[in-house]
């Protein structure tokens, strides 16, 4: 039996039209709120003016004492993502989450499904996730789901239907009788034997590659997308591995019919919701990533720009931020693009800066004042530590100082906590100003406050000092002067610049301290030497707001 790839009709006739072609309002969340949590319209969209957070249930917070995180748990801990109450200052602060996968699967990280539809028995009911929606969406929290697309488990009926030669799943994998030559595009094995047959993998053996060349396929999906969007209340869906969806050949990523199915898929879940926010994971470049936006989904992840964050917070130099925001503003305007540091992938930021937490609130700074949507990885408002392999990436939550439990159960926790949860915890944080979990409160709170954060123009400002990071943000009646001192070391030599296009009036600091100057503005609207504060202190965040 060949390989099987088979095309319908109408699929060769849309990607012969790819080929041929160029590339290419909602009410204010209150706590009472149950419907879906978007916001007013703005030019942009509901989810630029939120911050997600990225939770891995299993590690969060286990409810009923038996070592796993579960959705109970995490309910129980919404009020210290965000109370729904604007005016306390004790919860962190986001208005979005992202469950890592939730549906049932025989591994711990989910990633290779068995059922699309149920949600994983360790985790608890579909009934407990209906539940979380509810909660979340009364303080005012959206929840996206991951989605894993790509693959299944080699558990899942669909395969042990296709690999047995159920002529109704026989072609809804990838089938070779004679193992093809060529390996994956990290150089690893994509070929595996099965009962005489060789079938793809991109990822392992046990995580076939779905055929999507196969309509049904795309059309079991799209059912499985409609079930989360409709029947569960899932406000959107992390898209996982989408670069990787259609293989042509030994081209294994990114191909033109990847980006065609993403297209037709996008367009079919705007169909069932059309709000509904879709964030596509191409761990990829920038101008790979991009070209997604807004087609395939309406964001994806910038892998190139966590880098260039956390890299500038290790190296205390602007060098790398400048050109790269350059960069990124001019292939994704607006931000509609997925902010991060690091994820459950990648080792821990405080791991990569060594256990600076001064570096870390630098880090922090970066992510939370410039445009894009912020996306922080739980654990990571605490400094949190991980390093490979992938189980101590995702480590359970550090609640407080308990021994062996760090408060996240009452039992024997899945994987044991890090060695630092004693003194790297919530319980001990919570209270203390200079904190790394109070630097995190505050900057989602200022970006709460301030739409020219979230939604606003970005210019960027020249300083006479690499170690100084600055620019404006401009929204509406707002413009925000922001300048961070990425080094460990007071500076007073930072005279700002910018040609042309200043349009503020009087200034009045927002963060930071000491005695304002205002800056003397020419007629093009630019100004030179500018020295807003005398000194601005060793890793310090100064925002300036200026009225238009």
């Amino acid at each position: 039996m060949k390989k099987v790839m088979l095309f319908s009709v109408s699929m060769l006739l849309f990607l012969l039209a790819f080929a041929t072609s160029a590339q290419e309002t909602t009410p204010v969340p209150t706590p009472e709120a149950t419907s879906s949590p978007t916001r007013e319209p703005s030019a942009t969209k509901w989810w630029n003016d939120r911050v997600f957070y990225e939770v891995f249930v299993r590690s969060f917070y286990d409810s009923n004492g038996d070592g796993i995180g579960d959705l109970q748990g995490l309910i129980q801990k919404l009020d210290t993502l965000n109370d729904g109450n604007p005016n306390t200052t004790t919860d962190l602060g986001v208005t979005g989450l992202w469950l890592m996968p939730i549906m049932a699967s025989p591994s711990y990280h989910g990633y290779d499904s068995t059922d699309f539809k149920t949600v994983n028995r360790d985790y608890g009911t579909n009934d407990d996730f209906k539940q979380l929606i509810t909660e979340a969406h009364k303080r005012g929290i959206a929840v996206i789901v991951d989605l894993v697309i790509n693959h299944t488990s080699d558990q899942h009926p669909w395969f042990k239907a296709s690999a047995a030669g159920d002529p109704k799943y026989a072609n809804w994998y990838i089938w070779d009788d004679k193992a093809p030559s060529y390996r994956g595009p990290w150089g690893e094995q994509v070929w595996y034997p099965l009962a005489g047959r060789f079938y793809y993998a991109i990822f392992c053996g046990c995580q076939p590659d779905l055929n999507y060349t196969n309509p049904d396929v795309t059309a079991a999906m799209d059912a499985v997308a409609n079930y989360w969007l409709t029947d569960m209340g899932a406000d959107g869906f992390r898209l996982d591995a989408l670069q990787h969806i259609i293989e042509d050949g030994t081209k294994q990523q990114d191909t033109p019919q990847t980006r065609v199915w993403a297209t037709t898929f996008h367009q079919y879940i705007d169909s069932v919701k059309p709000d509904a926010l879709t964030v596509g994971e191409v761990n990829n470049s920038d101008f790979v990533s991009s070209a997604y936006v807004p087609g395939g989904a309406d964001l994806t992840f910038d892998f190139d720009f966590a880098n260039a964050m956390v890299g500038t917070a290790k190296q205390g130099t602007n060098n790398t931020m400048i050109s790269l925001q350059k960069r990124v503003n001019g292939l994704t305007p607006n931000g509609q693009y997925a902010a991060f540091l690091t994820n459950h992938d990648q080792p821990r930021v405080m791991t990569d800066l060594s256990g600076n937490v001064d570096q870390a609130k630098v880090a922090a700074s970066l992510l939370m004042t410039q445009p894009g949507v912020p996306f922080v990885y739980y654990g990571e408002e605490i400094g949190m530590s991980g390093a490979k392999p992938d189980e101590r990436l995702r480590t359970p939550m550090q609640w407080d100082s308990s021994p062996t439990t760090g408060g996240f159960t009452t039992g024997e926790p899945w994987e044991p906590l890090q060695s630092d949860a004693e003194t790297v915890n919530i319980a001990g944080e919570t209270s203390d100003p200079n904190s790394l979990l109070s630097h995190y409160r505050d900057l989602i709170r200022l970006r709460d406050a301030h739409p020219a954060l979230s939604e606003g123009d970005f210019t960027p400002v020249k300083s006479a000092s690499n170690h100084i990071y600055s620019f404006l943000r401009h929204s509406g009646s707002e413009t925000l002067l922001v300048l961070i001192n990425l080094s460990g070391d007071a500076v007073s030599d930072y005279g700002l610049s910018l040609d042309k296009g200043f349009s503020g009036g009087q200034g009045s600091l927002v963060e930071g301290t000491g005695d304002l100057t205002q800056p003397e503005v020419d007629a093009n609207g630019g100004f030179s030497g500018y020295l807003p504060l005398t000194s601005l202190a060793p890793y310090s965040l100064t925002v300036i707001q200026f009225a238009s």
